[in-house]
């Protein structure tokens, strides 16, 4: 734990993690140096649409999935279009914190809306002439860093904001055409990371103040019958005549009842780092057999990774052990 408040940079890309190759040499810096594991999602309707299934799993990501679901008719469209928030804003549950989320979705900007973030795209962060492809990655870190008031190595009294997520990658892998723009995004990414981890600033006290998260997600699966998902649970361990003794692993669990609607297959992929406070563990790279195997974190429900994050900017009391 921090001896400072801290202010919360997430970088999440959705559907991207399984396009991770062994050429994205900084995402697996990241995880090197940081502190890996798993956050568990609820499966959704296989009807839903995936545009809907990007803000079925944003939804749990942010604390909001019993508000989404319990939205007339259950869809991200309804949710969007109410005339007030179906929960208190993200100001509103964690004592006053400003949240801003970068995303070219337009679903996804007016969700987050609703949640009380100030949502963006990014041509806010760019120069007018200057395309968004063509905008060196450590620009871009130093201008989301200057947004949460880190600049020249100092910390701001104020930033604009606590807490900055930045949405990329949606769609499922169903053409040649949508796999290279995946990819591409993929490459994106593993430069922004680079950018980051550059920067000067962070040899500062900026370092020890600035927690960083990488989350991916997996995107469209099939169901959890594929041998080819990666599982937390094997099919040996399934078909295993002690399975029965095998224990309730914690994120199946929530107020001491079983989550009948959790899956045990592709959760986010989550990697943290600040400098001086997060504990490394053993992992080399970003992938979910190196998690479940060298991570530290193990898996926690989607829908606790809010209350962690804040818990560690200082904008909520610690819950559970």
């Amino acid at each position: 734990m921090a001896d400072k408040p801290s202010r919360g940079l997430v970088v999440y890309g959705d559907g991207l993690a399984g396009i991770v190759s062994p050429s994205h040499a900084h995402l697996h810096s990241l995880a090197s140096r940081g502190s890996c594991g798993f956050l568990a999602l609820k499966d959704y309707p296989r009807t839903e649409s995936d545009d809907e299934r990007v803000v079925w799993e944003l939804a749990q990501l942010l604390d909001a999935h019993n508000a989404f679901i319990g939205s007339k008719g259950g869809n991200a469209a309804t949710f969007e279009n109410q005339n007030k928030p179906l929960i208190p804003t993200i100001s509103e549950r964690f004592m006053g914190m400003k949240a801003a989320i970068f995303t070219t979705n337009a679903r996804v900007r007016s969700f987050g809306r609703n949640l009380g973030f100030t949502a963006l795209q990014f041509d806010e962060l760019i120069d007018d002439n200057i395309s968004l492809n063509n905008t060196p990655q450590n620009i871009l870190s130093s201008k989301l860093l200057k947004l949460l008031g880190f600049e020249e190595g100092k910390t701001m009294e104020r930033g604009d904001f606590d807490l900055v997520i930045v949405h990329i990658g949606h769609g499922d892998k169903e053409n040649e055409l949508q796999k290279k723009i995946l990819s591409d995004e993929v490459e994106w990414i593993n430069a922004l990371v680079g950018g980051f981890f550059q920067m000067p600033q962070l040899a500062s006290e900026v370092g020890s103040r600035i927690l960083f998260y990488l989350v991916m997600s997996y995107g469209t699966v099939s169901d959890d019958g594929d041998p080819s998902l990666s599982n937390f649970i094997s099919q040996k361990e399934t078909d295993s005549d002690l399975s029965s003794l095998i224990p309730l692993q914690s994120y199946t669990m929530k107020a001491g009842e079983l989550l009948s609607d959790i899956r045990h297959h592709c959760p986010m992929l989550c990697a943290q780092w600040q400098e001086a406070v997060t504990r490394k563990d053993m992992a080399e790279v970003f992938s979910f057999n190196e998690f479940k195997e060298r991570g530290g974190n193990l898996a926690i429900p989607a829908d606790r990774f809010l209350y962690e994050l804040a818990f560690k900017l200082w904008k909520a009391p610690k819950y559970g052990a």
